[in-house]
C-alpha cells in the first residue's frame, strides 16, 4: 500500500509544492491556460497537500472560504492509490470544522463518478471550463439537532 500524508496548509507556506502538482496536472496534462490556473483565490483558501513518504508533493486540493472545493489534483503516478479519496475526505472534514453546511465543486465530467461515490450529487447541465466539460456538484451535510 502506498504511503502518503495529507496536511492542511496555506499558499504562503506551500505555494511551490501546490503549484508544482497543479502545473503537471492542469497545465501540462490537461492544457489549461496558465492565466486561468492561477487566481486570487489561492491566497484566501485553505489548501490540502498530499506528500509521499519522501516528502515530495503528490496531490492537492483547496477549500475556498465559501465552501467550494477546487484545484483537486493527483500526480499521474499516484492515481488509483487512495490519494484523491484522502484529499477529498480531508476537505470534507475541514469544511465541517469551518461550519459549512454543504460543499460545492465543479467536477470534470470524467471525475463525476469519483465525487458521486463520496456522496456528491450533480446539479444542472454540463458546461465548459477552460475548454473541459464540467458539472456542478454538491454535498449537503446532515444537520445537527
Amino acid at each position: 500500500m502506498a504511503t502518503f500524508l495529507i496536511h492542511e496548509t496555506d499558499w504562503a507556506h506551500d505555494a511551490a509544492c501546490l503549484s508544482a502538482v497543479r502545473r503537471v496536472v492542469f497545465i501540462d496534462e490537461q492544457g489549461v491556460p496558465e492565466a486561468l490556473e492561477w487566481d486570487e483565490q489561492d491566497a484566501a483558501s485553505l489548501h490540502l497537500l498530499a506528500t509521499g513518504a519522501d516528502g515530495a508533493p503528490i496531490g492537492c486540493a483547496r477549500l475556498l472560504p465559501d465552501g467550494h472545493i477546487g484545484r483537486m489534483a493527483v500526480l499521474p503516478a499516484w492515481r488509483g492509490q487512495g490519494v484523491g479519496r484522502a484529499l477529498l475526505a480531508a476537505a470534507i472534514r475541514a469544511a465541517q470544522a469551518q461550519g459549512h453546511t454543504a460543499l460545492q465543486l465543479s467536477a470534470q465530467i470524467h471525475a463525476a463518478g469519483f465525487y458521486e461515490a463520496a456522496g456528491f450529487a450533480a446539479e444542472g447541465e454540463t458546461y465548459a471550463e477552460a475548454g473541459i466539460p464540467h458539472v456542478a456538484m454538491r454535498l449537503d451535510f446532515p444537520q445537527k439537532r
